[in-house]
């Protein structure tokens, strides 16, 4: 029995993999979290009786705790906050912890789970975004295996399998150009919020939705993958395939290109990870290329969409910058789901954090510290907040 603990059960992520739980009478949920989903997480802990949950939200918790109480659920432990994360996050009975959660939240929680020794199913970006530089060399040191949810990393995980580092030649990410594809910035200055929330192939939260039509969700994934793999920022290559068929590939030193093909479901990539790289049978439609006709690719348009070229940025300056660049994402995507600033302003202002921190905050020799990632955090929040009330006020 493999006994499983999701950080953001109640998310798209989470969600599916419960799904994928759904399909193997092996796999045991024993912990769970949400942030304010008390309806939903009720009906989780009630189908699957985890041994702890937490809420990020008090007053969620107290009602949460409530509800499971008069069901008589008194087994199921409710802890709230972030020390409550932590608890889910450590939790003794956990063999796999999916981190799912959305954001910088999931750092701490995760930083002290592989110090547990959990092995870490990692669907949360910011943590090797923001930490690879602190989190991978912990990983190594605790013995602790992370393996990638995201469908794009779990295919070059995949696609490396057999081989040694020194056989690589660069990895291809592949990116499905997201709603946009093929606009003009002049186009992209009447974008709608609604128009920005429909992503052609895949199924996803608000957030990473606005982050994959806008490019930045590859410029993270760009920075997760130099920390998983342990590359130079020349050895990572994006490219535009509409289709999403191809996840990604890796291009080898003999000229051979191997990559991982399937429908675009993240199932797929959950379960991999859940069983530990073991194969399991699904019990879904199978890719059918004589159907699917054609598949094309492009290079991704640079100069249209800015994000992507200032994750490499990030990348190459390394240090507090990563986290400046998604902190300032961050910011940015709620505002624009607060409907408060324009689509371009997302790129715009994230770029003027970044030239702002680097003109003032920035030190090459300065070592890169949990406090000082969550001090730059906060700082390109408030850098963010202030351009949008002097631009709009």
């Amino acid at each position: 029995m493999k006994r499983i603990g999701i950080l953001g059960s109640t998310g798209s992520v989470g969600r599916q993999t419960l799904e994928v739980v759904d399909l193997h009478e092996d796999l045991k949920v024993v912990a769970l979290s949400a942030n304010k989903s008390v309806d939903l997480i009720i009906e989780q802990s009630i189908r699957y009786q985890p041994e702890i949950i937490a809420m990020m939200d008090d007053e969620a918790g107290l009602e949460v705790k409530k509800a499971l109480e008069k069901k008589g659920l008194y087994h199921i432990k409710v802890v709230t906050g972030k020390e409550g994360l932590i608890q889910v996050a450590v939790h003794q009975s956990i063999d796999v912890l999916v981190t799912a959660i959305v954001g910088m939240i999931g750092l701490l929680p995760t930083v002290e789970a592989i110090k547990a020794k959990k092995t870490i199913a990692l669907a949360n970006k910011e943590t090797l975004v923001c930490a690879g530089e602190i989190i991978m060399p912990l990983a190594d040191k605790m013995g602790v295996q992370i393996l990638p949810v995201d469908s794009e990393h779990s295919a070059i995980f995949q696609s490396l399998s057999g081989y040694e580092n020194s056989d690589l030649e660069k990895i291809i990410l592949t990116a499905s150009g997201g709603p946009f594809r093929g606009k003009t910035l002049s186009e992209l200055e009447e974008v709608t919020l609604d128009e920005a929330l429909k992503h052609p192939n895949w199924d996803m939260g608000p957030k990473i939705t606005i982050d994959s039509s806008t490019l930045m969700n590859k410029g993270l994934e760009v920075i997760e993958a130099k920390w998983l793999f342990n590359l130079e920022p020349k050895q990572i290559d994006v490219l535009v395939h509409p289709q999403s068929i191809l996840h990604s590939m890796v291009m080898y030193v003999d000229g051979s290109c191997i990559g991982q093909m399937g429908l675009p479901d993240m199932k797929l990539p959950i379960q991999y990870a859940l069983y530990e790289s073991q194969r399991k049978a699904m019990p879904y439609e199978r890719l059918n290329l004589a159907k699917i006709g054609a598949m094309t690719f492009e290079e991704p348009d640079r100069e249209t969409f800015k994000c992507l070229n200032l994750a490499f940025r990030a990348l190459e300056y390394g240090k507090e910058i990563p986290t400046v660049l998604n902190a300032a994402n961050e910011m940015c995507v709620e505002l624009f789901l607060d409907k408060k600033i324009s689509y371009l302003d997302i790129p715009a202002f994230i770029e003027k954090s970044i030239d702002e921190y680097l003109d003032n905050q920035y030190d090459k020799e300065r070592e890169l510290t949990i406090e000082g990632i969550l001090r730059a955090e906060q700082w390109a929040h408030q850098m963010v907040n202030d351009l949008a009330d002097n631009m709009y006020k």
